[in-house]
């Protein structure tokens, strides 16, 4: 059944639902966040609390009271996990307010929009965690306080964990750190840490099978299955555990919005265009001069197939071949997938063994599989001077010999030097069915730590030593491509056809190229990527002696780390022969040395109006073996006036060293949807603006108007990494307090929290590419010579390329407000009530990039930029009201996304409320060991807004759920 995009969404009135949100001062956790619900096992503050002993909490090194953290820190456990009935954690942390997105399932860009311009290449079936809209190469993810290897799927060598490759069935909980922390982590924590916290003290059996799938639809099945178990003595102790999770796709064919490449369209002959000129029985768009054009310079066949040498009558009243119009032009968007499908399973073991309070033996493994799928529509194959591919495609020649040529001369492309006779044959290679990239991926990662606590100075001291191996290997297989060399032999003179050759019939239209015409020039795309992570550390944290609010802690350690990447793209791929998206071989390796110090100083303590004040501060060295030092610091305040109110501010300086893929990735392609001010065709600012006309002709455009290449289509960015580019550097200030009133805890409320924190975070010499949308639009509108040079026309005024190649750009900036409310209220005769609320509300996100002169800036605030996909909501909220009484429980989680205004073309994208509800059974006649949930996610049936300047699918998977109600059942023992 298809979903109508005209339908009425079921909406909250947005000045209802933002005051109610503001009311309840929404910003920046996950519903059921810290203290929602107990989970069989702890997190700090209950260990902290039931021990009476200080933990180590994500944002430092030094052991201290949970409740006292200097740093913003949002806490997603198990019951939090649970709630959303999602099956990736991935999932789970996007929908974080202050979490921007990141890759997930929802893309589906292989083959569609190829190799964006950040160095990682496609990232297919991955997923990553994107704080604060830096970037997921910004967020650092941790696995128990330690790095985890990098993830791949065959495409480049990404600079970011895979979430999809970490075991969920190990997860106890995760800790976000919204702040920035280079000095106490190193390297990628700008924009905050996701810390992965791991099982570690379970006892006994725990079982968990979920079934999913779009009702009404009955599309996007999900399976999750996990089994655990952990037991062992007081200082033996075993966890281990399996999981199997499959995903089935939704396909854009069944879902209204993504039936044309525009939102609302109907029609390939609709003004607003998109549609691909590689069409099903071709387009052949001649060179002007040529003796064969007199009645038209595109045509296409009349009535395919042409299985043999068509007959061409240059007036088109006649013969096999007519006028090429909008009509006969492909309509991709069907074809793709709105959802992809996937299917992980893998397994965990985590072992300890105390032999004394000063030596403890930990060891820790894990391994994920991961197959998944993108898929595009059939291969577009397009030849000539002004395809724009940047390989041999460009310069093929149709000789006059080839059997199936009509026109009795060769059709040059004008590489031999002599005029071309032809500009572009586009075609849609039906026959060879769709292109299908599949990846497998397996990552492996092994940990060992010895710790235990000594005395000095009188005082409890604590160190431990880890060593971290990571490993991630992925290939790839894509069928559906062809060899570019041998369609040239194919098209080429008849006479050298030989060795197994088949001459090609490009000009047969649809159905006419034979299984034997693609057994010769087919061939199917192998590629590799892997990495490496080699993970060292040793850190000691103890106090030293009694300030008058107790004692000096510190920390200090050394880190020794080795990452290595590298991409093998298939050898037809490297000798650039291919048909699909480019790509050359890339391989990279560093090394760093690094040493911290931090401190925390306990000024005053239970002093009226001084309850606590207390300082801290951090430092560590950093030496790459990529680019040298860096040294970067942090300093905070922290102070509590009164028990029940604490106050704090940071400062913070970060950095972030070049990926392997950013420095040594090789050239490829990003193919983004985007719109030529430059064309004469609807749409376009030729004929309307003298000045974009000027700028266009000294740009490349012919100047007689011929250049009419309808808006809507995309446009080749040149990717690639830079081996000059120098580490990013930031500097974050962030200021918050958290309300937690001991009269409302003592009362009616076993839990009450309030927790509000400003952020201001800048990026000098961030490591990107500068915009093409930017790049293309100063050109057009003002003739900047840095902006036209990266602009490559074809003679007859196409674009073959924008240079997207990274720089060190001249930075971000973003400011922010989070805020946090919990409460939970104390047994009742009427059952327990939990709420919490959550928000972020976004007052600037700006980028600089170099221009000619000084530089430019770009405010985003407020919009949607489009490919690649990214809104920024002035502000995005969530609340989750839940109860339980007995052995039932339910909750409504409630998600709100502000409007925003697409910056191409000022379409605005309305505000969306979603509604999530589910309900628990777990009879008391048996234990409360098994559980029943039921739930359903999207209840009120709410679309995704509209986005036409969206990569595909006309919305933008960072931001907005799958259309349709999804509906799930559990069924869960000890859990």
């Amino acid at each position: 059944m298809k979903r109508s995009l005209a339908r009425r969404h079921r909406l909250l009135t947005p000045s209802l639902l933002t005051s109610s949100l503001f009311a309840l001062t929404a910003a920046a956790a996950l519903p059921g966040v810290a203290h929602a619900q107990a989970a069989p096992e702890q997190d700090a503050a209950q260990i902290a609390a039931q021990t009476g002993e200080d933990v180590v909490v994500t944002g430092s090194r030094i052991r201290r009271d949970p409740l006292d953290n200097p740093s913003p820190v949002v806490t997603v456990d198990e019951a939090a996990i649970a709630k959303t009935g999602l099956s990736s954690i991935a999932d789970v942390l996007q929908r974080i307010p202050a979490s921007s997105g990141g890759l997930n399932s929802k893309f589906n860009n292989s083959g569609n929009s190829g190799n964006p311009p950040d160095g990682g290449g496609v990232g297919a079936g991955s997923a990553a965690i994107d704080l604060r809209y830096l970037g997921a190469k910004r967020t650092l993810v941790l696995v128990d306080g330690l790095r985890y290897v990098n993830g791949a799927s065959a495409s480049g060598i990404p600079g970011t964990v895979d979430l999809n490759s970490i075991p969920d069935v190990m997860i106890q909980r995760v800790e976000v750190l919204q702040s920035a922390a280079s000095a106490l982590y190193g390297s990628d924590a700008i924009g905050g840490v996701v810390n992965i916290i791991t099982r570690s003290n379970q006892k006994g059996f725990r079982a968990q099978a979920q079934y999913g799938q779009y009702l009404g639809e009955g599309d996007g099945e999900t399976q999750n299955y996990q089994l655990s178990w952990g037991g062992g003595s007081e200082r033996v102790h075993l966890d281990v555990g399996g999981f199997y999770t499959k995903q089935d796709p939704v396909r854009a064919a069944d879902r209204d919005i993504s039936q044309f490449p525009n939102p609302g369209q109907t029609s390939c002959t609709d003004a607003i265009g998109g549609c691909s000129g590689a069409a099903l029985n071709g387009r052949i768009v001649f060179s002007p001069g040529n003796p064969s054009l007199p009645a038209g310079g595109t045509i296409t066949v009349r009535n395919p197939p042409l299985n043999g040498r068509g007959v061409y009558d240059p007036t088109l009243q006649g013969g096999d071949f007519r006028s090429f119009t909008s009509a006969d032009r492909f309509n991709f968007a069907p074809y793709n997938y709105f959802l992809t499908p996937n299917e992980r399973y893998g397994g965990f073991v985590n072992a300890r063994a105390e032999f004394s309070d000063l030596f403890n033996l930990r060891l820790k493994a894990s391994w994920a599989h991961r197959q998944s799928q993108n898929q595009a529509a059939f291969l577009p194959l397009n030849l000539g001077p002004d395809a724009g591919n940047g390989n041999l495609l460009d310069t093929i020649s149709i000789d006059a010999t080839n059997p199936y040529n009509p026109f009795g001369i060769t059709l040059n492309s004008g590489a031999n030097g002599q005029p071309a006779t032809y500009s572009l044959i586009g075609r849609r290679l039906i026959e060879a069915g769709q292109r299908t990239y599949n990846q497998t991926v397996d990552t492996f990662s092994v940990t060992g730590t010895i710790d235990g606590k000594f005395q000095l100075f009188g005082k409890n001291w604590y160190y431990d030593a880890n060593a971290v191996l990571g490993s991630n290997d992925a290939h790839q297989l894509f069928t559906g491509n062809l060899n570019a060399a041998r369609l040239a032999q194919a098209l080429g003179p008849v006479s050298q056809c030989t060795d197994g050759c088949v001459p090609f019939n490009i000009f047969g239209g649809e159905g006419s190229v034979t299984p034997e015409m693609l057994a010769f020039v087919g061939f199917d795309e192998r590629s590799r990527s892997q990495q490496q992570l080699r993970d060292y550390t040793f850190n000691v944290s103890g106090e030293l002696f009694d300030l008058p609010g107790g004692p000096i802690g510190i920390a200090a350690g050394y880190e020794h780390r080795y990452q290595q990447g590298s991409f093998t793209p298939d050898p037809v791929i490297q000798a650039g022969l291919g048909a699909d998206i480019p790509a050359q071989a890339a391989r990279g390796r560093f090394n760093v040395d690094e040493v911290y110090g931090e401190i925390r100083l306990p000024l005053i303590r239970d002093v009226p109006l001084l309850q606590l004040v207390e300082l801290n501060g951090a430092v560590r060295h950093s030496n790459f073996s990529t680019y040298g030092g860096n040294t970067t610091y942090s300093g905070g305040a922290l102070w509590k006036p009164v028990s029940d109110l604490l106050l704090r501010a940071q400062y913070a300086e970060s950095y972030r060293a070049a990926s392997i893929g950013e420095l040594f990735g090789a050239q490829s392609r990003f193919d983004q949807t985007l719109d030529d001010p430059c064309t004469s065709a609807a749409g376009g600012l030729f004929q309307s603006n003298p000045t974009v006309r000027a700028n266009c002709i000294a740009n490349g455009v012919p100047a007689d108007g011929s250049y009419t290449e309808p808006q809507g289509g995309q446009i080749s960015v040149q990717t690639g990494g830079n081996a000059a580019l120098r580490p990013e550097t930031a500097r974050t200030w962030v200021f918050g307090g958290v309300y937690s009133p001991a009269w409302a805890r003592q009362g009616f409320a076993s839990a009450l929290s309030l927790e509000v924190n400003y952020y201001d975070i800048k990026v000098d010499g961030a490591i990107a590419s500068i915009p093409a949308a930017v790049l293309l639009n100063r050109c057009v509108q003002t003739g900047d010579a840095l902006s036209c040079g990266a602009v490559g026309r074809t003679p007859n005024g196409f674009i073959s390329a924008i240079n997207g190649v990274l720089l060190n750009t001249g930075g971000i900036r973003t400011r922010g407000i989070d805020a946090t409310f919990n409460l939970r209220t104390q047994p009742t005769g009427a059952g327990t009530f939990g709420l919490s609320v959550s928000g972020n509300y976004l007052l600037k996100y700006e980028e600089i990039v170099p221009a000619t002169e000084g530089t430019t800036s770009t405010e985003y605030t407020g919009t949607e930029r489009g490919s690649p996909d990214q809104a920024y909501p002035h502000f995005k909220g969530q609340a989750t009201l839940d109860w339980d009484i007995g052995p039932v429980a339910a909750a409504f989680t409630g998600r709100y996304i502000d409007d925003v205004i697409e910056t191409s073309g000022g379409n605005k994208l309305k505000s969306r409320f979603y509604g999530d509800v589910q309900l628990s059974f777990r009879p008391s006649w048996l234990n409360e060991k098994i559980g029943l949930t039921l739930g359903v996610n999207n209840v009120f049936d709410t679309d995704p807004p509209a986005c036409f300047s969206c990569s595909l699918n006309n919305y933008d998977p960072t931001t907005y759920d799958v259309p349709g109600r999804f509906g799930y059942a559990r069924l869960s023992y000890g859990f």
